[in-house]
């Protein structure tokens, strides 16, 4: 009996070593350092591919190599981040990575500042703001993350004002002071610019505009600014938040390059947010 518990107990001590040399390579892995020439940056497929393709020449032209992998989904390219197979990541905006933070026990943070598909104010009916008149009806996206960021543009532009201390996650039950006496229509998302004229004014995301034949640029009596809180990063693991070759890299993505690339490549549907 007591060599077989000998048996158990060396069994159970390997275990416990293994499972300790697992939990280190992951650690180790996770903070290593940065090549000072090479960086492997995760994108989603789309602009943020395109963009980084040009930041990569640039960054190429300085001495650092950028080597892409590409990603159809929201999770794995923080999830390769947190664990080390990625050095960068860039396709997320604040409110998301702080979500996937909680959510996941990460530590990433953001460096810097990319782009920015604003949301856009649209009417069929009036040519600017200005002359939409007081009691309007207003298209709001009916989802909590949607329907607040509706909302923090109209209170940017001194429309709205919400209420001390709403967040990102506002309704029109916060809406504490309305200049317009706007009569909040709340519609799915994906609807609005099919019923665009059913509403005086309303707001509709870029992706849906763009799938509509509406340009954010052209087309909107009012847009949302670079300040605000949906613009996306740039981000990385705590412990590299400094890190020299990190900031090379958004020297390059902050480049005149870039910012002509977007400019002229998605005339604005998609905005440089630096």
């Amino acid at each position: 009996m007591k060599k077989k518990n000998k048996i158990l107990l060396g069994l159970a001590s390997l275990t416990l070593v293994a499972a300790l040399v697992g939990c280190g390579t992951k650690e180790d892995k996770g903070s290593q350092a940065i090549n000072e020439n090479k960086i492997v940056v995760g994108v989603t497929s789309g602009p943020h591919e395109q963009i980084t393709e040009v930041v990569a020449k640039v960054a190429k032209e300085k001495g650092l190599e950028v080597e892409l992998k590409t990603f159809s989904d929201y999770v794995l390219p923080n999830t390769s981040l947190a664990e080390g197979d990625l050095d960068v990541n860039s396709y997320q905006h604040k409110p998301f990575l702080d979500a996937f933070n909680k959510d996941h026990k990460t530590d990433l943070v953001p460096v810097g500042k990319t782009i920015l598909n604003p949301m856009g104010i649209y009417s069929e009916k009036y040519k600017s703001f200005d002359e939409v008149p007081d009691g309007a009806t207003f298209g709001l996206p009916n989802d909590p993350t949607n329907g607040a960021r509706a909302l923090f543009v109209l209170q940017e532009a001194g429309i709205i004002k919400l209420k001390e201390g709403a967040d990102l996650t506002a309704s029109i039950r916060d809406v504490e002071e309305n200049k317009k006496n706007f009569k909040f229509i709340e519609l799915e998302a994906a609807q609005i610019p099919k019923q665009l004229s059913e509403v005086d004014v309303a707001a509709i995301n870029t992706n849906f505009a763009l799938d509509a034949g509406i340009n954010p640029k052209k087309d909107s009596i009012l847009l949302e600014s670079t300040d605000s809180p949906y613009v996306n990063y740039i981000a990385v693991r705590a412990e590299n938040e400094d890190d020299p070759t990190i900031k090379k890299f958004i020297e390059a993505y902050h480049s005149d390059e870039v910012r002509k690339f977007i400019e002229e490549e998605f005339k604005g549907s998609v905005i440089p947010g630096w």
